[in-house]
């Protein structure tokens, strides 16, 4: 009994062996392909957050101010899905121009955050985002 006990312990052991080996390849090859690395691609900001921000001012410039009366106001990009509270807007009029200065949170899968921005109108009536900045 003892002795099969052994036999079946070394049995079940052996094929492990192969794993503390010197060489993980199965043919014993030493090469190693050393054209395969991790971790290259170089980091760039959240293209994300540009369909963000013009989510963001497309809210802003259509909102009817007379109509939201400063209440807040929702917005959300289905593309991302980023959403936010646009929670001020304070418009300038001057010189044939409108603008619009606000204040807006995001909440994403990097986690929630504060912006200020503001968006003009332009010569042709487009409307422009000026700045879109992160607040701390």
């Amino acid at each position: 009994m003892r002795k099969a006990s052994m036999i079946l312990l070394i049995a079940a052991t052996l094929p492990l062996s192969g794993c503390f080996g010197s060489s993980m390849d199965l043919f014993g090859s030493d090469t190693v392909d050393s054209s395969i690395s991790t971790s290259t691609v170089a980091k760039k900001g959240n293209p994300s957050s540009h369909s963000d921000e013009l989510t963001v001012q497309s809210a802003v410039s259509s909102a009817d101010l007379d109509k939201t009366d400063g209440k807040p106001l929702p917005w959300a990009n289905a593309t991302t899905g980023s959403a936010g509270v646009v929670t001020a807007i304070q418009e300038e009029k001057g010189q044939g121009f409108i603008c619009r200065n606000f204040s807006t949170t995001r909440h994403s899968y990097e986690g929630i955050a504060y912006f200020s921005g503001k968006t003009c109108t332009s010569g042709t009536g487009n409307w422009e985002l000026m700045s879109f900045d992160r607040r701390s």
